[in-house]
């Protein structure tokens, strides 16, 4: 009981905005009722993403998340909050959970330092917390995400396939690494230089604060200012939201045509650019069984199973402890590939890719309904 009032001061400390974010969407709407779960296995299970700006969050992450916790926990009930990019807000958010009394919380965080606070206090409440996409500091209990240095090395190998001839001369290309803050920048970068280095020349490397688009397209500036517009041989962009910072920033110099440019997540608007030749590929990682993989480990702790049927391996936490982890399989898309994956998969219709503004293109790439 203690725990449990210590917790629930920091939040009222926190303000009104701590209580009144917990279980809300963009809309600030209640996603949750905020009474106990009752029913055999009604657990609260509460769900925080980092940002509204990456799309795949609320498309996809949340949704999907939901669903396959109702299909295991018919009485389980969701809790969810997105911190649209800011980390003390997702702090707060994590204390109104704790108080508001959910079982166990799925976190993907702003910020993976700034986070282990606000598990540690998790742990103190006895709540566990599964890590889902950003491996966070602090005492976890289980991960889920992609092979994040795989993830670099598809970027890579991709992005020298592209370069062609400029790769085998040595051309130069500009990084457009993720926020520095994320563990996964680190792995997709690693990841990365383990392809490139050797095989190009790096001009300019930066790392996105906040994985922000607008950063992106200021830094992509600069590197043209600073080699000049004839010199760049690609972009290696750690996501698509980068890519598109960096294009627009490559259209904005009028530089035709546009060297090779890398991306990841495969958001819809990259597939277009990919079908519209603006970017070269992106790297698809199905949501599905990401999403699937969380909520199941989530139900798991919450009716204190072990994680051993679902976590077929481990990650280093940050005392060193082995953490069980799922691991997924990237995939690298390209043109040749938007059928195969996204398509295929129903992430993404023909229809709703091949919109008026790209049908031209979808006729010449063969992606007709």
């Amino acid at each position: 009981m203690k725990i449990r009032l210590r917790v629930t001061a920091a939040a009222m400390a926190a303000g009104p905005l701590a209580f009144g974010l917990a279980g809300c969407g963009e809309t600030g709407q209640p996603s949750g009722p905020s009474g106990p779960a009752t029913g055999k296995g009604g657990m609260k299970i509460g769900l925080l993403l980092p940002d509204n700006h990456t799309p795949r969050w609320e498309t996809f992450d949340r949704p999907l998340i939901e669903k396959k916790i109702k299909e295991l926990c018919g009485n389980c009930t969701v809790e969810y909050a997105n911190a649209e990019g800011d980390v003390a807000t997702q702090q707060h958010q994590v204390d109104a959970m704790i108080s508001r009394g959910v079982d166990v919380l799925v976190l993907s965080s702003v910020d993976a330092t700034s986070s282990a606070s606000s598990v540690e206090e998790a742990k103190e409440a006895n709540i566990p917390v599964v890590s889902y996409d950003h491996l966070s500091r602090g005492p976890i209990s289980g991960y889920v995400s992609f092979d994040g240095r795989q993830v670099g090395r598809l970027q890579a190998h991709a992005l020298l396939e592209a370069m062609g001839r400029e790769a085998a001369n040595g051309g130069q290309i500009v990084m457009m690494n993720g926020d520095p803050s994320d563990p996964n920048t680190v792995q997709f970068k690693k990841g990365a230089l383990s392809v490139l280095k050797g095989k190009v020349r790096i001009g300019k490397a930066y790392d996105t604060v906040g994985w922000r688009p607008e950063n992106a397209n200021v830094n992509m500036s600069g590197a043209i200012a600073a080699l000049g517009a004839d010199s760049i041989d690609g972009v290696y962009a750690a996501n698509d939201g980068l890519a598109r910072g960096v294009i627009s920033a490559l259209k904005a110099a009028k530089i035709k045509p546009l060297p090779p440019v890398t991306g990841q997540d495969a958001e819809l608007a990259a597939v277009q650019r990919i079908v519209s030749g603006e970017q070269y590929m992106t790297v698809y990682k199905p949501f599905r069984p990401e999403a699937d993989a969380a909520a199941e480990m989530a139900v798991a702790l919450g009716r204190g199973e072990k994680l051993d049927r679902i976590a077929t391996s481990k990650v280093s936490g940050p005392s060193g402890e082995n953490v069980p982890a799922v691991l997924l399989t990237p995939v690298s898309a390209t043109l040749a590939h938007i059928k195969d994956t996204v398509v295929k998969d129903g992430m993404y219709t023909i229809k709703q890719i091949c919109t008026d503004k790209y049908k031209a293109a979808c006729d010449r790439a063969g992606l007709t309904p």
